[in-house]
């Protein structure tokens, strides 16, 4: 290589590495972008209505559903609206008398209901959508992650796609006997767990494999908890339930 080309080269990849590192920035600038601002936890959280909204035009499997509208005799009995939860605290606003799940989450939902209805059975929910921000709450408190998801991955109930939820008696509407209430952060609420009654076993049964049908996994420590498996197919939202009624209100 002559004198030109041995001063040439070290500014020829200097520049090249500069390249590399400004595409690399704005790879992640764009990725951020898209996917919501990364927050202190390290993950992209989705808290921009309209660029929600925007992103459901594109793909209509990430539509909010409220679940009454597809599924009429469900009944609610949502606790994080109220103070009967384990934080003690209403953490959500005191007249969300409504809940979400994605669409694919919902229909599947619904095929549980209906199989269940030929039962006499019925679902009662405790919980679906819940914000990002409020499972950063949970965590600040419990910090287990057998019990409460770690911000830093974020909850299928912040994606849209998890259900906390019981069985019901559709001729009496009483809840059927599971061995423990909600959030029960004992042995006793998993699903391995055996010390049992065999009506409690068969009742917890009877739950698990409707769900199982329609293509929900449980969560081992909590037999009241079901998700859809692809859960990175879904953002992690921080969008209010006022918000998403609204929409669902327009759509109608």
């Amino acid at each position: 290589m002559n004198d030109i080309g041995n001063n040439l080269f070290p500014k020829i990849m200097q520049a090249y590495r500069f390249f590399i590192t400004l595409v690399l920035i704005l790879d992640i600038y764009y990725s951020s972008a898209q996917n919501g601002p990364v927050n202190k936890y390290g993950v992209p959280v989705l808290f921009d209505k309209d660029e929600f909204f925007q992103i459901v035009e594109k793909d209509s499997s990430k539509e909010m559903t409220e679940l009454k509208q597809m599924i009429p005799n469900i009944i609610y009995e949502l606790r994080y609206a109220s103070r009967k939860n384990f934080m003690k605290k209403r953490m959500y606003p005191r007249n969300t008398t409504y809940t979400f799940l994605r669409l694919p989450a919902a229909r599947a939902l619904q095929a549980v209901q209906l199989d269940l209805n030929t039962k006499g059975l019925g679902l009662k929910i405790w919980d679906a959508y819940r914000p990002y921000s409020v499972t950063v709450s949970f965590w600040e408190l419990i910090k287990d992650e057998r019990y409460v998801a770690d911000p830093k991955k974020g909850s299928g109930h912040n994606r849209g796609i998890a259900v906390d939820l019981t069985l019901i008696d559709l001729a009496s509407g009483k809840e059927l006997d599971m061995g423990t209430g909600f959030d029960n952060f004992t042995d006793t609420a998993h699903h391995d767990f055996q010390n049992l009654s065999s009506l409690v076993l068969d009742n917890r049964q009877i739950l698990k494999t409707a769900m199982e049908k329609h293509g929900f996994i449980p969560f081992s420590t909590e037999w009241w908890h079901y998700s859809l498996p692809n859960s990175t197919a879904f953002e992690l939202l921080d969008i209010p339930f006022k918000t998403l009624k609204k929409k669902a209100r327009t759509q109608r």
